[in-house]
């Protein structure tokens, strides 16, 4: 009887893990960014050869490494965008991680360029962070701002209907756009 419950608790703990572990990693105005996605370069059909075998699992721990380097670098821009106003050193921080097409750090970019005024190089990252993931709420919702900002509501009204349809009315993204729209809020 004992083992019973035992056995169901490990069940669940290690559906609830495969579930946590198999589900995308989604970063909202977060200190840390999504992954970036990996390149597929071969069939899950074929056998690698022992030699490349070899090379990944040399390679494995260097990659992590660069990984963790990424989001370490991505959390110093965060903090200073967010925290310390400090557009252009933000930037300068996002551009040198070497990651321009992940969605979260061109995202910062384009935030931080609007922040600084300077709106065409704002719409060039938003456009390149939605290239990169057409599903990311927090550039629709910023993208918005920055239609709301140039007199353009219609246009950031289409933006928080999109952002409705990917978050809901109660996310933050949804919240803070809809603000700006009705003059409510500045962001």
């Amino acid at each position: 009887m004992i083992r019973t419950p035992f056995r169901l608790c490990t069940l669940i703990a290690a559906s609830a893990f495969a579930l946590a572990v198999s589900l995308p990693a989604f970063a909202v105005d977060s200190r840390s960014p999504m992954a970036d996605p990996k390149p597929q370069t071969k069939s899950s059909t074929s056998k690698p050869d022992s030699k490349a075998t070899s090379a990944k699992k040399k390679k494995a721990p260097k990659e992590k490494k660069s990984e963790q380097q990424f989001i370490n670098g991505y959390k110093v821009a965060h903090a200073m965008i967010y925290k310390q106003h400090d557009y252009t050193a933000g930037i300068d921080q996002l551009k040198s991680l070497g990651h321009d097409d992940n969605p979260d750090v061109a995202n910062l970019i384009g935030y931080s360029s609007r922040k600084l005024g300077r709106y065409d190089d704002s719409k060039l990252w938003y456009e390149r962070a939605l290239a990169a993931d057409p599903s990311h709420a927090r550039t629709w919702s910023y993208y918005g701002m920055w239609h709301a900002e140039q007199g353009n509501v219609l246009k950031a009204k289409d933006y928080l209907a999109k952002v409705e349809t990917l978050c809901g009315t109660k996310c933050r993204e949804y919240t803070e756009l809809k603000g700006v729209i009705e003059g409510t809020r500045t962001y």
